[in-house]
This record gives C-alpha cells, structure tokens and sequence, in this order.
C-alpha cells in the first residue's frame, strides 16, 4: 500500500515538473518587442543600412531578426497576400493598397527612418563624374549620348527602376542598351570592370559595402547629377540629402503588419529612436530626426602645463 502511495506521489511530481518546464519553454519562445524571432523583408537596394542596425538590436536585446532580401514589387505583393508581415521599403503604401489592407481589417503601422538616394555610377577611369537627367531620359528613349553606351539597373521589379520611372516621366524600356541583373552588387561589379556603363544603385551600397566589395566599389564614382530645368549638377552628399536638393532622394520606411507588441514595433521603435538614428548618420545618410549631442560646458580652462 505505501508502495503504491509513494509511486503515485512521485507520478504526481513528475507530471508537474513537466508541466511547469513545458511552460517555461513556451514563455522563452514567445515573441515580445525585444525578444524572440521575427523575418524582416528588405528591398535589395537598402539591404546595408538594415543590416547594420539589426546587428546592433541583436546585441542589445534577446532578439533573432532574419532579413530576406527582395525587390520592392515583391515585398508589395508578400504584404497584400499576408505572406510578408514586417517589411523595410524605400516608400510608403499607396492610397489603393492602404485600402486593401483596410478592407482586411489590417491597419499597417508605417514608421519612417531615413532618407537615402538612388545614384548613377561610372567606372572610375573616366574623368566625367557628371550626369544629366535628360541625357539619361533621352537615352531611355532610344537616342544615342555621348558618355553612356548602357544603363545597368539590378532588376526590373526593383525600386531603383520605379523611382527613375516616375522622375524621368519614361517607363524603363527593354532594349539592348538597357541592362538588368538580379542585385546591386551586380550592377556595381558590372559597371567597375566596363568603361562606358552607367549604373543605377541605391546609395548604402557605395556608403558602406561588405568588405567582400570594397575593392570593386572603389572601382566606380559617385555621378553629380542635374535634374531637368535646373542649372547645377547637385552630388548626393548628406547635406544636400537633407536639404532636398539631390533629385533622386526617398524616404524609407519599415512597415509593420503583425497585429500585435511583437519585434516589428521594437525594431521599428529601435530604428526611429536615438541609437538607430545615430547608426543612420554615422552610414551618411540622413536620419529624421537628428539624435542629440552632450555638451560639457566648462566655467574655466584648464592651461597644459608643458
């Protein structure tokens, strides 16, 4: 009889043991804004700037942040078919597919973090490092110009093609001057080993490339561009970033669609708060909102005494 008691006291005990680890497990995988695992998919063209900041918010929090690379087209479709739920874009949601999240009873938390530009490369022996958008718009057209023998773009669903698309006013044609690969990467590698090319890219990846690309990076420049009806060619400098005067300029955005306090609002908070904004300046581009500085104010001066 005690037998039989002891053995179900010590059934008893290990049911609750589980019980309580079982639990505990649970709680460790539950996803918070700081901890847990979350995808995040990222427009090829910004692919830098995401990558740095989430090597930061994985070492400050309990947090696994997996980034997928894809164009914007395409990390539009994932978001309208609830295949994508947090995503980082260099543009907003249009008015149409706002609604068609709202219709869903969707409502997307969109939180802007930086602003960054889309640019044209050249490769490093020519001495022309200027470049006028309505050669390029006439070049688009089908007309020969002295100094471009092709445009080199990473892919036709890509945000660098939209943007030209909608300043240039022309629709990227498909002709044989007219170049498209899969990445930035591929376009810079391209550009660096023909003279002649002109590549199109999104800035981040000039700024600050993997190590692996820096060699072939150094092998183009950076082309001061002039918009049409204007008189000065505007480089994409920083300032003139801030300033709004570099024509091919665009915000970027993390969009949110999870529904609930999970690692989309705290990487989007993260991004948009003091330590994400400084990682935005230190890559030189331009935060929103500029983090603030400490300064010591001393009454008196200490003189060397050497």
């Amino acid at each position: 009889m005690m037998n039989k008691l002891v053995k179900t006291i010590v059934g008893f005990l290990l049911l609750t043991l589980l019980f309580v680890f079982a639990c505990q497990k649970k709680n460790d995988n539950e996803e918070t804004i700081i901890k847990g695992k979350a995808t995040l998919y990222v427009d090829e063209s910004i692919f830098p700037i995401v990558e740095d900041q989430q090597a930061v918010f994985e070492t400050e929090y309990d947090a696994k942040l997996k980034l997928i690379t894809k164009s914007e087209a395409e990390i539009i479709n994932g978001l309208l078919n609830d295949t994508v739920k947090i995503a980082v874009l260099p543009r907003k949601l249009s008015n149409p597919e706002l609604k068609a999240f709202n219709s869903k009873k969707i409502n997307p938390k969109i939180t802007p973090f930086a602003k960054d530009a889309v640019v044209f490369i050249r490769n490093k022996s020519s001495n022309d490092t200027l470049i006028a958008m309505q050669d390029v718009i006439s070049f688009m057209n089908g007309n020969t110009v002295e100094g471009i023998k092709g445009l080199v773009f990473d892919n036709p669903n890509s945000s660098t093609v939209r943007l030209l698309s909608e300043v240039s006013g022309v629709k990227i044609p498909t002709q044989k001057n007219i170049y498209s690969f899969k990445t930035n990467a591929e376009v810079i590698k391209y550009v660096a080993e023909n003279n002649g090319m002109i590549g199109v890219v999104g800035i981040d990846w000039l700024f600050q490339p993997p190590l692996e690309m820096q060699a072939v990076v150094d092998k183009t420049t950076i082309l001061s561009v002039k918009a049409p009806n204007k008189n000065e060619y505007v480089f994409p400098s920083q300032d003139n970033l801030a300033q709004g005067n570099y024509p091919l300029a665009r915000d970027l955005y993390i969009i949110n669609c999870q529904g609930y306090s999970g690692l989309g609002m705290g990487f989007a908070s993260f991004l948009g708060g003091e330590r994400g904004q400084r990682i935005v300046l230190k890559s030189g581009l331009v935060p929103v909102r500029y983090p603030s500085r400490k300064i010591k104010v001393r009454n008196t001066i200490t003189k060397d005494k050497n």
